[in-house]
């Protein structure tokens, strides 16, 4: 089956370029993912030079000028981004024919929202408490967007990997958070909405009563704040109609034409540039992401809930990504399963795995969620990621691919 190993710059920095893709390689993968854009974050990162690795908001080469002149958000550059290191990576890569495939994250970048905090997720009360979370909806984002896809896909990259390139979840909206009043899953879900004047403005022309369903939002979220019991369960569309109403879930549903639309251009960017855009959705990484024990809805049903209408994505996008964060193999497939029904048989379908904590213990275990992804109608599996994990647990991956070191 093929597939990529995801690497950060830092980490090939760190080792050496020919030592990385040799280890890769050696795994029996002919693919890496590089993250070409990323955000901020610490990782601890086992066998890097500093065994902790702070990364920062921005690109890994120069923006392009033609592509960012005269537009108001332009990716940070990343420290050592003018020696061209995903060039020399590609170069690399070339001569052992091994493709390169541009991780690219979209609309989750601190430095850019703390700079223009008009341009970020506006809550129910007016708040921009999510520097983290770009608007998809302002006209500006739009921009940035595509001219962010068009540069990464300029690196001379086989595809650019879209993460985040959708609505964010509450959860995501800043670096560190606290939050010591007992919200549920609704409550998290309702805060979340975005209520900017382009959100309101493209709901309204969609039919739906957007002021109501921000002072719904209003009057139920102000209420746990105030002290009221939080909602229970899981969010789903009968649920959320039941606890804050019909105009809420309508308005909720009116964000995917905001993300179908923004999708649809940035694929169209990419496509100009002679490479091609696979989807990220980051609904697999909400669910399982912090203990690998997904709730039970469906990673592909539950999409709606970040503006993702995969249905309609299928006919736009030739390639899509499932995070399959799941200790139990069963659940890969039933995941895996779902988003081939939701994007056609005829779309690639690009499964992460992660051959580590939390959700793989064993070599085993790592084999019987390959084994899962193939039977579910998954087309490669690409392992996540190559420096946060030992050396000992990326030895699991040649084993649980067929391919023995």
């Amino acid at each position: 089956m093929d597939g990529s190993v995801y690497v950060y710059v830092e980490d090939v920095r760190d080792e050496g370029v020919a030592q990385v893709l040799d280890r890769i390689a050696g795994y029996g993968m002919r693919e890496i993912t590089v993250a070409a854009a990323y955000h901020a974050a610490r990782d601890v990162t086992p066998h890097g030079a500093s065994r902790v690795t702070i990364r920062s908001d921005g690109v890994h080469f120069p923006p392009p000028p033609d592509l960012f002149d005269g537009l108001r958000l332009v990716p940070p550059m990343q420290a050592g981004a003018r020696d061209e290191p995903l060039a020399i990576l590609r170069e690399a890569a070339a001569d052992r024919r091994m493709a390169v495939h541009g991780w690219t994250v979209f609309l989750h970048n601190t430095t850019l929202g703390l700079a223009n905090q008009d341009v970020t997720v506006q809550d129910c009360f007016g708040g921009r408490g999510f520097p983290a979370a770009l608007c998809p909806a302002h006209p500006d984002v739009r921009l940035y967007a595509v001219a962010l896809a068009r540069s990464v896909a300029r690196q001379g990259v086989h595809s650019v990997v879209a993460e985040s390139l959708h609505f964010g979840a509450f959860a995501q909206g800043y670096l560190s958070e606290r939050c010591f009043v007992p919200l549920g899953p609704m409550d998290e879900f309702l805060f979340g909405l975005c209520f900017c004047q382009w959100c309101m403005r493209r709901a309204t022309d969609l039919g739906v009563k957007a002021e109501v369903a921000r002072e719904e939002c209003a009057r139920i979220v102000g209420g746990v704040l105030d002290g009221d019991p939080p909602a229970q369960g899981e969010v789903t569309r009968a649920a959320l109609t039941a606890y804050a109403g019909p105009e809420v879930v309508a308005y909720a549903r009116a964000r995917s034409e905001t993300v179908t639309s923004l999708v649809s251009e940035v694929a169209s960017a990419v496509s100009m540039e002679g490479s091609r855009l696979t989807f990220l959705d980051g609904t697999g990484h909400r669910k399982g992401y912090a203990d690998g024990l997904p709730p039970a809805g469906l990673a592909a049903h539950d999409a709606w809930q970040l503006g993702v209408d995969l249905v309609a994505l299928g006919d736009l996008v030739p390639s899509f990504g499932v995070l399959a964060y799941a200790r139990d193999a069963a659940r890969v497939a039933d995941d895996v399963g779902a988003y081939r029904r939701s994007v056609g048989n005829d779309r690639e379908l690009r499964v992460v795995l992660r051959p580590g904590r939390p959700d793989t213990d064993s070599e085993d275990r790592l084999a019987a969620k390959v084994r899962a992804v193939k039977a579910a109608g998954g087309d490669a599996v690409d392992f996540h990621a190559y420096g946060l994990v030992p050396y000992s647990v990326l030895n699991r991956i040649p084993g649980a691919v067929g391919r023995k070191l």
